[in-house]
């Protein structure tokens, strides 16, 4: 089975709103994909449709090349968490994960491995019920992971979690990765997967609104733009605009400069004697890069999935 997730040409209705709208693209092995949108932009009933709980009115969606519905032990072949929340509270965390295991023919060795692996040995002969939302969150994926899947798709896996916790993801997930899984993530903390992601779906209004990886997306948010601080502006402006640059004065000692490289900016200043503390190139945020992608992906109005 190949460690892939292919989703193409999805399209989905609820009444009058259009979820989805031809949303495709594909996760493949060996990356964490972060999976990212407005609310109401499609990405929870894009992993549902995935996971064969909603029915697609027109596209496919395949987990290693088949559908999710004909997968024989489904956990075994992709491993998700989509509710932290979605457990029986009365039972023990490492109760819940038996039960799981026993539907898929797992043992009692393998549920004891996974609960190591997600740091929740502590815990494990607690209440569910009882477990704060981050050790839901470890459960979840404790779950997730019981099958030794190659593909694994995780929900806002990050929320609840304290900051040990969320170093721990980041960590986890990149490992996970580096095992050869494919790894789908959908997130709204775009500090966490800069860090995390080496490759992006960012979806909106039902569609797919950029594919690439993170380190372009920044680069292309980034815009060539170069920050120079001065005392002299107008001097700076005036060497640098006829050199064919693009200037704009941000403050009193700051030019902000696109269209030239960091190292003839410098050269230029040098050779006219126009004194500078700084030059240096600007490099966008993910969440600077996201919020320009998504800026006119309103949410849906209605039915909120």
């Amino acid at each position: 089975m190949r460690a892939t997730i292919e989703v193409n040409g999805l399209r989905k209705r609820f009444g009058p709103t259009q979820a989805l709208d031809g949303m495709t693209f594909t996760v493949r092995a060996g990356h964490v994909t972060g999976f990212v949108g407005p609310n109401g932009a499609g990405k929870s009933t894009t992993m549902r449709v995935i996971l064969g709980l909603d029915s697609a009115d027109a596209g496919t969606a395949l987990v290693g090349g088949m559908p999710y519905r004909s997968l024989r032990s489904p956990l075994s072949h992709v491993g998700a968490l989509l509710d932290a929340g979605a457990l029986q509270p009365s039972r023990t965390g490492r109760n819940h994960l038996l039960w799981l295991a026993h539907s898929q023919g797992l043992g009692a060795r393998r549920v004891d491995e996974v609960i190591e692996l997600v740091g929740l040995d502590s815990a494990a002969r607690r209440r569910a019920g009882g477990y704060s939302l981050g050790m839901r969150q470890r459960l979840g994926i404790a779950a997730a992971l019981l099958g030794d899947p190659p593909i694994l798709m995780l929900d806002e896996p990050i929320n609840g979690l304290d900051p040990e916790g969320i170093v721990w993801m980041r960590g986890f997930l990149r490992s996970l990765a580096a095992e050869g899984r494919a790894v789908l993530v959908s997130s709204h903390l775009m500090s966490e997967l800069e860090d995390t992601a080496s490759h992006l779906v960012v979806v909106g209004r039902g569609r797919v609104v950029a594919d690439t990886s993170v380190a372009e997306l920044i680069a292309a948010a980034s815009n060539g733009r170069v920050t120079l601080r001065t005392t002299a502006g107008s001097q700076a402006m005036a060497v640098l605009a006829q050199a064919g640059a693009t200037v704009a004065a941000t403050d009193r000692d700051t030019v902000t400069v696109t269209g030239l490289p960091t190292e003839r900016i410098v050269a230029l200043l040098g050779a006219s004697g126009v004194p500078f503390s700084e030059v240096s190139a600007h490099r966008a945020t993910l969440e600077e890069a996201y919020m320009e992608l998504t800026r006119d992906a309103v949410e849906y109005r209605g039915v909120a999935r």
